[in-house]
């Protein structure tokens, strides 16, 4: 792993050998998910005709999202006593359920912090798999305040959702298939909630092809980064004002602050009525079930918000599944 000071803190960026390393540690415990291409049907409901469209399918991901990934390699990295600590995190759903999945895995104990916004659905998975549970508070941000507390409190080992380098490694992964399924990439469109999974796909991609472009996309309720990225330092959002759970954190942290900073080519704004539009859209065109994340990326498409190229080869990762009921 490469370490820069910035801003007088230390970060410490993944190398490509770091991913590399990451895919053989996860090799068999998460799966290598497909990428379908969309090109045929995306006329009916897109601005553009001449694209060539991927979907990277991470809502075909063990416990439905991409989190598995950054999961597994954070949790098989960990020293034997660390992972009999137990394991504690804080997430809005999907990086809790992927903890307490990669906790089950191993048979150790989780504790999974969330806030009240979660969805009844991601809960009761998470006791499926044998967590304990606790609601703290309106925001991700509220839950982990609370889950770092009890990890000094208990002595469990604390696994940041999206500000670990072990996570973001595992997070690209998908970067590297990408470009191996993919061939001549132009440009990937990655749903940003606090950062890991753009920085992990960002920086692996870009490790393989430095031209690659990466474009964010965010919940016009929820704009941590693009907010951040505009005024030059790292903001703390006074509300979040949208559905997308998993999209919405108050606050980045430094790490993917830095490499966001230093990879991303631009981040797009999309409302929660354009990601149902766009999950509704995924759905009955091509009977993929997402939640409001998993559709983030499509819907920079559908409104032209972003708008490629002529022949273009554009891959848009969709992140999480949902049920078909919205």
């Amino acid at each position: 792993m490469a370490t820069s000071v910035q801003r007088g803190i230390r970060i410490i960026i993944p190398e490509r050998k770091t991913f590399e390393e990451a895919a053989r540690r996860i090799r068999g415990l998460v799966r290598y998910t497909p990428i379908l291409n969309a090109s045929s049907k995306h006329q009916d409901f897109l601005r553009f005709r001449s694209t060539n469209l991927l979907f990277k399918l991470e809502n075909l991901q063990i416990t439905g999202s991409f989190k598995a990934r950054g999961a597994a390699n954070k949790v098989l990295s960990l020293t034997k006593s660390k992972q009999r600590a137990g394991l504690i995190t804080a997430s809005g759903g999907n990086h809790g359920i992927a903890v307490a999945w990669a906790a089950k895995s191993i048979d150790v104990p989780a504790a999974v912090y969330l806030p009240k916004s979660t969805t009844p659905d991601k809960t009761r998975k998470l006791e499926s798999y044998g967590a304990e549970v606790f609601i703290e508070g309106s925001t991700w941000d509220d839950a982990n305040t609370k889950a770092l507390e009890a990890a000094r409190k208990n002595g469990m080992t604390y696994i940041h959702p999206f500000a670990d380098p072990m996570v973001i490694a595992g997070q690209g992964t998908i970067g590297l298939e990408i470009m191996e399924q993919a061939g001549n990439v132009d440009t990937i469109l990655v749903a940003i909630g606090g950062g890991g999974l753009v920085s992990g796909i960002a920086v692996a991609a870009k490790s393989i092809n430095p031209a690659v472009r990466i474009i964010g996309v965010e919940p016009t309720g929820a704009p941590t980064l693009y907010e951040s990225l505009k005024t030059g330092e790292i903001v703390t959002l006074p509300e979040i004002k949208t559905d997308a759970g998993t999209l919405a954190p108050r606050r980045t942290m430094p790490l993917n602050y830095e490499i966001i900073a230093a990879t991303l080519d631009k981040i797009i704004l999309v409302s929660d009525e354009e990601m149902h539009e766009a999950a509704y859209m995924l759905w009955h065109q091509f009977g993929i079930a997402v939640e409001l994340s998993g559709a983030a990326t499509l819907s920079a498409l559908m409104t032209a918000r972003y708008a490629p190229r002529p022949n273009e080869t554009v891959v848009a990762v969709i992140c999480g599944k949902g049920s078909a009921g919205f």
